[in-house]
């Protein structure tokens, strides 16, 4: 079980696309907060923060750590705390909400996200709520099996100074379909892309 969400959720985080840098005064940011803790640091200090904010941790390997936990009133979600490995820091954390077995739920649980996310961030910088199929779904069962087959698109995106924030709602094969939500630090991202154009 562990394992199938690791890939899950790290799939969502690698598969994101980052809004395109943008020139910002480097003085004026602040490190994305993730609950009130700022997205930053090495993968132990940061395991030490989420552990100390009452997350138990359910496994870690090079470059990444899950926690379980309670997010947003939404209890039993899994946390991922993302780092690259060739660089020890901190700058992606992904959290994969309860499954759903419903197209009613799992819109639900997106939308009232959605809500939160706009009322503090504002409107989302880019936003695509559709069916990719010639017919369109008009029932919950139809809905949810366009979810299943990789047919339901659905994301918001909210950029903000500090970072990027996108919800979404994924899937698992045919076995499960859940909301996403993935923050990403800008000064962190931005110093771990840096490193990979010298790379280049």
């Amino acid at each position: 079980m562990v394992n199938r969400i690791i890939i899950s959720l790290l799939f969502a985080l690698i598969s994101m696309v980052l809004i395109p840098q943008t020139k910002v005064n480097a003085e004026s940011l602040n490190h994305l907060a993730f609950k009130g803790i700022p997205i930053n640091g090495t993968l132990n200090e940061y395991t030490i923060k989420m552990q100390q904010n009452g997350f138990v941790l359910i496994h870690k390997d090079d470059g990444y750590a899950m926690f379980n936990g309670d997010f947003a009133a939404y209890k039993n979600c899994v946390i991922a705390v993302s780092t690259l490995k060739q660089k020890d820091m901190i700058c992606k954390i992904g959290v994969i909400f309860p499954e759903c077995n419903t197209w009613s739920s799992l819109s639900s649980n997106y939308f009232s996200l959605k809500e939160m996310l706009t009322e503090k961030y504002g409107k989302p910088s880019d936003c695509t709520e559709t069916f990719q199929s010639i017919y369109q779904p008009k029932d919950d069962g139809s809905k949810m099996h366009e979810v299943m087959f990789d047919k339901c698109k659905y994301y918001s995106i909210y950029e903000t100074k500090d970072g990027d924030i996108e919800l979404s709602i994924r899937h698992d094969g045919v076995r499960s379909c859940f909301v996403t939500l993935v923050y990403y630090d800008k000064i962190n991202c931005d110093i771990i892309r840096a490193k990979a154009m010298n790379d280049i």
